[in-house]
């Protein structure tokens, strides 16, 4: 009876250790949640500014970088992207666009579901998937105590997009509407945005159906629709509207 109850011990501690998330990555998730933490380079946008007069003064009262987190919960071939813990650093004088988008993906069903705040204005998207064309390359990073692979894209017709994926974690998923990788994607970078999201934790968690639910709050708009609204009103707000729309419309 002792050598039973001592090998149901040792099971049950080779249980506990595989369950959990490490760097050795000895098993395969399909559900569970992920923080990510989103970095803006609040000076390096100002930099990127032609007027030369104010930039000085404007680093003078801002932060440098602005920090919020977001939380990925996903199960099977479904993720919510949605805010996460508060930063209690963040000023919220400096609201930066898409901070706090909800994204709702069903890979299955090439759908997604998209909160987003414009100024005092909610919007919602529901459109088809983001396709993107990957180039995946040998580089390796890192992330979260997962090796993940780089890989590159253009999205938006020009925007440069670096991303670090896992196939520890099956699900095709990635922050805000990013996927398309054989894996989670767990770093993402838009360098000529000077942002970027980057998985701090991730949790094995049971993620319910009722977890897995698309944003219903907003005005019902097709991506096409919120471009042209957006290029509407900050038509005669230069560069700085430029990258707003680009933010939103990531």
């Amino acid at each position: 009876m002792k050598t039973v109850l001592n090998t149901i011990f040792i099971f049950s501690m080779l249980f506990i250790t595989v369950s959990k998330v490490n760097s050795q990555n000895t098993i395969f998730l399909s559900q569970g949640r992920i923080e990510y933490e989103r970095k803006v380079n609040l000076w390096a946008q100002i930099d990127d500014e032609d007027d030369n007069d104010w930039k000085e003064l404007w680093k003078k009262t801002m932060p440098k970088f602005k920090v919020s987190y977001f939380d990925l919960e996903f199960n099977g071939n479904k993720t919510i992207f949605k805010p996460g813990r508060e930063n209690p650093d963040n000023n919220k004088i400096w609201q930066r666009p898409a901070e706090d988008n909800v994204v709702f993906t069903d890979i299955d069903k090439d759908q997604r579901t998209s909160q987003k705040s414009v100024f005092e204005e909610k919007f919602l998207l529901q459109d088809s998937t983001r396709k993107i064309q990957w180039k995946i390359t040998d580089e390796t990073r890192n992330i979260a105590g997962f090796e993940c692979r780089r890989a590159n894209a253009l999205i938006m017709d020009s925007i440069y997009v670096v991303a670090f994926y896992t196939d520890a974690i099956v699900t095709p998923g990635g922050p805000e509407s990013f996927i398309g990788l054989p894996g989670m994607i767990l770093g993402l970078a838009i360098p000529h945005e000077h942002l970027t999201w980057f998985a701090t934790k991730v949790y094995a968690e049971t993620i319910k159906d009722t977890d897995l639910v698309p944003p219903v709050k907003g005005k019902k708009v097709s991506s096409a629709t919120l471009l042209a609204t957006l290029q509407d009103r900050m038509k005669d707000w230069g560069n700085w509207g430029k990258r707003y729309i680009k933010q939103i419309m990531i």
